[in-house]
């Protein structure tokens, strides 16, 4: 209670200072990732797009991640009216809004991007869904956010389910998450996202999991020896908004926004794209870490294992969790023309 009342008080107290001169409204967005991510290129268009199309009423801070807490902080502090926006994964925020946890399903997505693309940010009947998931817990979906193909990083390659036998991996607090690892052999152990690469650099773990970007920003690269590439599942966050914050918005405002986030759908499709392909040259010029990419035979066989975790997720996220796991399958297949 301590932390959550001087975490408010320290809000509050920057509300009034701004950047060195804020001037008039000022909204709050905070990432889960560090400058130079995904997120934070969204951030800062977003920034750019409202600051432009309010003539400088709005001004729109951005905190990296870190700055105010955890990811589990920052939903609290959206949620209590602290922040007006902020990144919200489904690997943490999956134990308050557990229908948001399909988006951590393995093998559930197109393997072409621009399907996925698509239909995440472009299909009404699953965004409303979702959105009415998020509102009963106090939060708006304001937006959809994939930020690129999770790798597996290891001190071995993992071709196949046998190798994650007893590997301690680290993974997001998702329920689904840790059973989807399960079915594989490997030791699921949930930590914060700080807290990684020390983990793995005195063999607290074995193995991690992340898109390209974050791997490379985050140095993990450098206390691994192998990155194995499976298309098993894409990074995909939410941006949450606080409860009636856009619905208490005059309708131009909200009208603005409504087109930003069309706008910002197209943009970070390709600075994602740009990021992960970048990164990964990055990575593959400092280091000799080992980068495999399975076929369609091994990926097959971790498919298999991850089929049984789609009824979990049913059985935890009920009619509304069966009817967004029904969309979202039905639209991809519609799309990729395999229906």
């Amino acid at each position: 209670m301590r932390f959550r009342c001087v975490t408010l008080l320290l809000l509050a107290g920057l509300a009034g200072c701004g950047d060195g001169g804020d001037a008039g409204e000022v909204w709050r967005f905070a990432l889960e990732e560090v400058e130079g991510s995904v997120q934070w290129a969204y951030a800062r268009e977003f920034k750019s797009m409202v600051e432009a199309r309010t003539d400088g009423e709005v001004t729109v801070r951005i905190h990296p991640y870190g700055s105010l807490g955890t990811s589990a902080d920052l939903t609290q502090q959206v949620r209590q009216g602290a922040l007006q926006f902020t990144f919200a994964s489904p690997g943490h925020l999956g134990s308050v809004v557990p229908e948001v946890q399909l988006l951590t399903l393995h093998f559930i997505l197109s393997d072409d991007n621009r399907v996925n693309h698509e239909v995440l940010t472009g299909n009404q009947r699953f965004n409303e869904l979702l959105d009415e998931a998020y509102r009963e817990r106090g939060l708006t979906l304001y937006s959809i956010v994939p930020e690129g193909w999770m790798v597996w990083t290891a001190g071995k390659p993992l071709r196949n389910p046998a190798d994650f036998d007893g590997v301690k991996i680290r993974t997001m607090v998702s329920p689904l998450l840790l059973s989807s690892y399960k079915a594989y052999g490997a030791k699921p152990s949930p930590m914060p996202y700080g807290e990684v690469y020390g983990a793995l650099q005195m063999d607290m773990i074995d193995a991690q999991v992340n898109p390209v970007f974050a791997i490379q920003e985050m140095s993990f690269h450098e206390v691994q020896d192998a990155m194995t590439r499976a298309r098993h599942a894409q990074f995909i966050a939410t941006v949450a908004s606080a409860p009636g914050f856009i619905d208490g918005l005059s309708a131009e405002r909200r009208a603005m926004l409504d087109e930003i986030r069309g706008e910002l759908a197209g943009f970070i499709f390709d600075k994602q794209r740009e990021l992960n392909d970048k990164r990964l040259a990055m990575i593959e010029d400092s280091s000799d870490i080992e980068i495999i990419e399975l076929d369609d035979s091994q990926r097959a066989a971790f498919r298999e294992r991850s089929l049984p975790v789609r009824d979990e997720y049913v059985e935890l996220a009920g009619e509304r969790g069966r009817k967004l796991l029904d969309t979202l399958v039905q639209a991809i297949e519609q799309a990729d023309g395999t229906e």
